[in-house]
């Protein structure tokens, strides 16, 4: 019980803060995001999906409730309020987290929603959509196994090419000290995911 008053509490006063800091209602242009926004953004949209997955499909209002505080956490973590599209993203943020939570702490979402400038009752507002757009990565953390067991992670653009890939692995410094004088004989390279180097 605790844990959840700790919870509503950091809510409320994030809510505030940011209202604080000077709410913004503009229309969030994607391509000239930060990379914390983006990043901030595509948490709030992946939270949509899970949390409406979590009440719909699986039940499970545990999970529903976790998510939201990880989105809370981001949104501490990466909001940036120096910029139009930076306070807009985070109101987008916390609007969402708002309306998830709202089936289960309905008085205090219902408050935070007037707080965040809405004039509709939350009651009648329709339930989130999830921007696939916001949900786009341009970089993955890419796994290099050398004889199947982790030797690095990198960072590679998302639409980099299997010879790319392979290039970056195995000019990891990491990874080299781990090949040493050892002869390459395959490198497996599940794009998106890991590179597999066999070497004997």
């Amino acid at each position: 019980m605790e844990g959840a008053s700790r919870f509503l509490r950091k809510l409320w006063k994030t809510v505030h803060n940011h209202v604080a800091a000077g709410s913004s209602e503009a229309e969030i242009d994607q391509q000239s995001l930060s990379d914390k926004q983006q990043q901030l953004r595509r948490k709030a949209h992946e939270t949509i999906q899970k949390v409406g997955d979590d009440y719909s499909r699986r039940q499970t209002f545990n999970t529903a409730v976790a998510a939201v505080m990880e989105l809370l956490n981001e949104v501490n973590k990466l909001a940036e309020r120096d910029s139009e599209q930076g306070l807009a993203v985070e109101r987008e943020a916390l609007q969402a987290a708002v309306l998830l939570l709202a089936p289960i702490a309905p008085h205090i979402c219902h408050q935070l929603w007037q707080v965040l400038g809405n004039s509709s009752a939350l009651i009648n507002t329709p339930w989130p959509q999830v921007d696939e757009k916001a949900l786009v990565r341009s970089t993955i953390t890419l796994v290099v196994q050398v004889n199947g067991k982790v030797r690095a992670k990198l960072e590679a653009a998302a639409d980099a090419d299997k010879e790319s890939l392979e290039k970056m692995a195995l000019e990891d410094e990491n990874v080299q000290k781990f090949i040493g004088d050892a002869t390459v004989r395959k490198v497996i390279v599940v794009p998106g995911k890991l590179v597999n180097i066999v070497a004997k």
